[in-house]
């Protein structure tokens, strides 16, 4: 028959109030609820229970093999980086010297595969550091997530632009040398510790409808330049 303190425990998991979980969660981490938690990390409120809070990054660390609310988050997003770490390198050693890649499709694919790993790592480390004692670093943290989404976001203009103006080379180094400064500028913008301040509000958004409409640009020059929307390629693609 269970004791005492796994039923107190499980009557606590069951209504909802993670005071205590002993089963899982080391010593020195506890969970706790909404209204617990520092307001830094309230921005769910039908997200009731499993907070951690109030963490030292050591703790951050240990709490990676616990249960909580960010347990799927960080995760999902841990496995796919090794998941697409594993199918990247069986590409790079297999694939692409089978279809007798050049030396261009390795760079291409390699920055593409690079920038997506860095977009899982930050949203772990964000995940997974979030629940720090210290709002500034949860806050950079949140920042760096934002630029690792931004930075995934704009590598996908880049094989994009690659082949799509592959017989114009001068727009293609063009595009090519405007989408990595892009990345850059936006990265560095991502982690300013102003930010995520009401101060630079606007500003967050404008760097994301650049990131999100630049797409458009490169896009309709290269179908102006295949003959507009009627020709073959252009109705092909």
């Amino acid at each position: 028959m269970p004791s005492a303190k796994v039923l107190k425990s499980a009557q606590y998991i069951e209504l909802g109030s993670y005071q205590y979980w002993p089963v899982l969660v080391p010593r020195g981490i506890r969970l706790y609820t909404y209204e617990q938690v520092p307001g830094f990390l309230r921005e769910n409120p039908y997200i009731t229970d499993g907070y951690r809070a109030y963490l030292t990054s050591r703790l951050c660390i240990k709490s990676l093999f616990i249960l909580s609310n960010e347990t799927v988050n960080i995760w999902s997003h841990l496995l796919g980086f090794f998941l697409f770490f594993t199918l990247g390198v069986y590409d790079l050693l297999a694939v692409l010297p089978m279809l007798d890649a050049s030396r261009e499709d390795y760079v291409i694919y390699s920055i593409g595969l690079f920038c997506f790993q860095v977009c899982m790592l930050c949203s772990v480390g964000y995940h997974l550091f979030c629940c720090h004692r210290s709002e500034k670093t949860s806050r950079r943290w949140m920042a760096l997530d934002y630029a690792g989404i931004s930075i995934g976001i704009i590598c996908c203009y880049v094989p994009g632009v690659f082949y799509a103006f592959y017989c114009n080379n001068y727009w293609r180094q063009v595009y090519l040398v405007t989408v990595l400064a892009m990345m850059l500028a936006v990265f560095f913008a991502q982690i300013h510790p102003h930010y995520l301040t009401k101060k630079w509000q606007k500003l967050r958004s404008l760097i994301f409808c650049a990131v999100a409409g630049y797409g458009l640009i490169p896009t309709f020059h290269w179908i102006w330049l295949s003959g507009g929307f009627s020709s073959d390629i252009v109705q092909v693609s």
